[in-house]
């Protein structure tokens, strides 16, 4: 049997549970709706036919009696229908008779009716008014009587049979709901016990192969499931047990070096993410595609992404790593070609976009004719988009020189002070009209750094920009440069929400934006900026806590970075 059938079998029970709480459900519904069908037809028609009987002969005798108060035209009007109206409902209830007395009650009635309708025939051929008022009151009102008595009797007969089947009903109803209430904690509780059951039956194999795989973990290479059955597991069993036997016969014992045929640039990032797990770091993870290992192999180029996973010993210690090369060469080339397309259409669309504001501008100015007021305001509003479309177009552009490894930076020496004096100037008058605070602080002693300045322009326009974006109105935005060793660190402070803890490690990815924050670029920004950081040889972060924090680090000339260092090692 296979895995899934035992799967199915464990659920089985269940199933059955289900079937019999339905059967169950259903024989109780039916008895009540069988309860009352039998109370609509047993009782209901009789109890219509009684009413209606009483009506008519009520009617009857009142044409009685206005014959006898010398009314023939109103006698004549009323009579008629209510006596066949009374012989049909007569008739039905002498087809309908389901209690045991009904029958001699139906009887009964027959008789009085019939001996009313024979005196009320010979009632009506009395000629004299004397006559028909003296014969109405003693021979045809106690006869009326008589009838409507026995039509009551039969209503009551009815009536109390209604009551006595609705008790009935309400008694079945209360012993099948108990019968529900039963046969539903013990059908959950036989199912329950059965699918555990079952279930662990089905589990206990896994068990054993998950003992057998730990033990041939820990080099016991004598270990083995020994599954028996033709389900999925028991094939993975004995495959496992196969292995087992061929390390057994290998003998591997560990000497020489495995990785010596191995290209040089794996050997490097294979010792580097095993140096991270063995340093008790934890596991290696790459931050994406960017961190791929190229390499030379046949029928092409290759792209790997290295993985490591420690092992760790039964008292914790770090033993080992499991390292993990993810062929990723197809990934890579895709993304590769989604940049081309990237940077094609971002170039294709600058030149049209460059006519667009060109034009805006252009009727903005006036130049080619005088426009209204609500025209000018469309115009704006075309104006600022057309801005909004051309830095997205410029940030894609961007984005495609540095995926190219093309951000080239042009250094030169130049003061702190002056490289944030400049990004204030430069946003000053952005902030004073956000309502926004923006002041500068430069910490002694004043170093140069070694930038490109229309660069790192750019770095401060994002982070500023942010920030304006962020600040509440009121606030206070505070650009910081202040030494670091053998750098200058740069700050950009500001007082807005800041960036939640659970992004922060993702704030600098690519195309990414914290949900829920207003803005309108397309979340490339960051990205940019940590990459021209990075080219000029310095770091970039962000720190949270009462003020948001971004900064970055540039180097003083004199003092080169860790990547220098090791190229000139090499």
């Amino acid at each position: 049997m296979s895995l899934r059938a035992k799967l199915l079998a464990a659920q089985a029970p269940l199933a059955i549970v289900l079937l019999v709480l339905g059967a169950v459900s259903l024989r109780t519904l039916s008895d009540l709706g069988r309860s009352s069908e039998r109370i609509l037809q047993d009782n209901y028609r009789s109890v219509l036919a009684a009413q209606r009987m009483t009506d008519s002969v009520e009617r009857v005798d009142r044409a009685a009696l206005f014959r006898a108060l010398g009314r023939t035209d109103l006698a004549e009007a009323q009579a008629p229908q209510s006596l066949r109206s009374f012989e049909e409902e007569l008739a039905v209830q002498e087809n309908n008779i389901t209690e045991p007395r009904e029958a001699a009650a139906t009887h009964d009635l027959r008789a009085l009716w019939d001996d009313y309708r024979a005196k009320y025939d010979r009632f009506r051929t009395l000629d004299r008014e004397d006559q028909e008022r003296q014969n109405y009151f003693a021979v045809m009102e106690p006869a009326f009587l008589r009838v409507k008595q026995a039509a009551q009797r039969i209503l009551e007969i009815n009536q109390d049979a209604m009551v006595a089947k609705s008790d009935e009903a309400r008694r079945t109803g209360e012993r099948n709901r108990s019968l529900l209430l039963f046969a539903t904690v013990a059908a959950l509780a036989v199912g329950i016990l059965a699918s555990v059951s079952l279930t662990r039956r089905v589990l206990r194999p896994l068990q054993k192969l998950s003992l057998a795989v730990h033990r041939i973990g820990e080099g016991d290479l004598d270990a083995r499931a020994r599954l028996a059955g033709k389900d999925e597991i028991a094939e993975v069993g004995r495959e496992l047990d196969v292995m087992a036997d061929r390390l057994r016969v290998l003998q591997i014992s560990g000497t020489g070096d495995p990785l010596a045929r191995m290209p040089p640039e794996v050997r490097d990032a294979i010792e580097k993410v095993r140096a991270h797990a063995a340093s008790g770091k934890g596991a290696y993870a790459p931050r994406g595609l960017e961190d791929a290992v190229r390499m030379r192999a046949d029928g092409g180029d290759r792209a790997l992404l290295p993985r490591a996973t420690p092992l760790y010993s039964e008292e914790g210690g770090v033993v080992g790593a499991t390292i993990v090369l993810q062929d990723v060469t197809r990934l890579l080339r895709f993304d590769e070609l989604k940049n081309d397309l990237v940077a094609t259409v971002a170039h294709e669309f600058r030149t049209p976009l460059t006519s667009l504001r060109m034009a805006i501008h252009i009727l903005v100015e006036g130049t080619v004719g005088v426009i209204n007021e609500r025209q000018a305001d469309l115009l704006h509003a075309a104006r600022d988009d057309c801005e909004r479309l051309q830095n997205i177009v410029d940030d894609l552009l961007d984005l495609s020189r540095i995926q190219a490894g093309k951000v080239e930076v042009s250094l030169t020496a130049l003061s702190a002070k002056s490289l944030a004096d400049a990004a204030v100037a430069a946003k000053i008058e952005v902030a004073r009209e956000a309502g926004v605070d923006l002041t500068e602080t430069v910490g002694e002693p004043v170093l140069p750094v070694l930038v490109d300045p229309d660069r790192i322009g750019l770095v401060f326009e994002n982070l500023i920009s942010n920030a304006i974006r962020h600040s509440p109105k009121g606030g206070k935005i505070e650009v910081r440069a202040e030494p670091d060793h053998e750098k200058v660190r740069f700050e950009v402070r500001d007082q807005g929400p800041g960036v939640p803890p659970e992004y922060r490690h993702r704030i600098f990815e690519k195309f990414f934006r914290v949900p829920g924050t207003k803005g309108e670029g397309i979340g490339l920004g960051l990205y940019i900026s940590r990459e021209i950081v990075l080219a000029h040889g310095g770091e970039m972060g962000v720190d949270g806590g009462a003020e948001t924090r971004f900064w970055f680090t540039l180097r003083v000339p004199g003092h080169s970075s860790a990547a220098e260092s090791l190229q000139a090692e090499a």
